[in-house]
């Protein structure tokens, strides 16, 4: 399958059009009406330093109905225990910025370069996307952030700095978009720790028609908060 490259004109090829590894096009740029018409498609930017904007829409999808979320018996203690304070919205990029540094620091390296970190800034600024942080003394030890659209979170990335935080941070979230009705997750691609967690892939003819019903719905634009 051929990359497509991106104009000036907000418009994306289908993702079913992706290459094997997921890739669909290149180019663009990061504004907010285009990553909004990226995520009703189920499309979504990942690039490293150097390389331009690249666009993907992998098959099979990691996803998570909040539903089938797994909460393990360590995780339901720590949460009883109330180790950590939760908000959500509260500073939406330290969160951002520090899954970024985190990345470097694991020597991982990172896609969320300035250009990103201020392009979803721009999101949350307008309402679209979202942080949940995990707080210790008073210090953030984990979280996470991603954008909402419909009844979809599309997840984008976590971190912690002490072990169960951001699986907290998860836990907060799952249970905030269970009273809220969203209908999944989206994970983007697999990983065992979210797998763990209750996260399945399904197909992409499955995932764009579960994105299609659920990003139909009205959006919950604003600050969220976790009372």
């Amino acid at each position: 399958m051929p990359v497509f490259q991106l104009s000036d004109s907000l418009l994306f090829p289908p993702p079913a059009l992706a290459r094997e590894d997921g890739l669909l096009a290149m180019g663009g740029d990061l504004s907010v009406p285009r990553l909004l018409l990226a995520y009703q498609q189920g499309i979504f930017p990942w690039y490293s330093p150097g390389e331009p904007i690249l666009w993907w829409s992998p098959n099979p999808r990691l996803v998570l109905m909040p539903t089938e979320f797994h909460l393990a018996k360590r995780l339901a203690r720590t949460l009883r225990q109330q180790t950590f304070a939760l908000t959500f919205d509260t500073d939406f990029a330290q969160v951002i910025k520090a899954c970024a540094q985190t990345r470097r620091k694991e020597g991982q390296g990172t896609w969320l370069d300035e250009a990103m970190i201020q392009a979803y800034c721009q999101l949350h600024a307008q309402g679209y996307a979202h942080s949940v942080e995990c707080w210790q003394n008073g210090t953030l030890v984990g979280g996470l952030y991603g954008v909402a659209l419909g009844a979809v979170f599309f997840g984008e990335s976590m971190f912690s700095l002490t072990p169960d935080s951001s699986k907290v941070a998860l836990a907060a979230l799952v249970e905030r978009l269970q009273e809220w009705d969203f209908e999944l997750i989206d994970c983007q691609v697999g990983t065992g720790h979210l797998q763990r967690l209750g996260a399945r892939e399904i197909s992409g003819a499955e995932f764009s028609a579960r994105l299609a019903q659920a990003v139909s719905r009205p959006t919950r634009l604003g600050q969220w908060s976790c009372a």
